[in-house]
């Protein structure tokens, strides 16, 4: 099994990235250089240029995803910027926000001692596929409110420890 990574902090400053491209809906997968994101918003024609090519004949039109890529060093230096900005804002997180969501979820994995495998974000769910020490495969659908708990009790344990 790989090493184990601690995925609270990683994913967090993923998703502050994620969240300044306006993305929602992903897919993200570990490669053993990093992550690998793709975007689920579809890059697809205009609705015009659809009907066009559709009145023309042409009945397929070429629908591309965009992705991103987070390399390790990256995703190091996202976390340094992150903490930056942590230390002087004084605000009160909220959850829904991808990075706090990523950041509970990435907190989730940490307690499992596991190793995160991909985790797909819809507007409403997440799916989240991991690996135990001994091996073993999980794969979970839940819904994002599912994981409210554990954000207000992370929130409590940062404030306990800064205050």
């Amino acid at each position: 099994m790989a090493a184990i990574r601690r995925y609270a902090e990683e994913l967090r400053a993923i998703g502050q990235a994620l969240d300044a491209a306006n993305v929602t809906g992903f897919e993200l997968y570990t490669v053993p250089a990093g992550y690998f994101v793709k975007d689920l918003r579809e890059e697809a024609p205009s609705f015009p240029s659809i009907v066009w090519n559709w009145l023309r004949g042409q009945r397929n039109s070429k629908i591309d995803f965009v992705t991103y890529g987070f390399e390790s060093r990256d995703v190091e230096e996202l976390c340094k910027r992150g903490r930056a900005r942590r230390c002087n804002s004084g605000q009160i997180p909220q959850f829904r926000e991808p990075s706090n969501v990523l950041r509970t979820i990435g907190a989730y994995i940490d307690g499992k001692d596991a190793e995160l495998l991909e985790l797909h974000k819809r507007p409403i769910s997440v799916t989240v596929a991991y690996r135990d020490r001994s091996g073993r495969e999980y794969r979970e659908d839940r819904p994002i409110s599912s994981f409210q708990n554990l954000f207000a009790e992370l929130c409590g344990r940062r404030t306990r420890n800064t205050g």
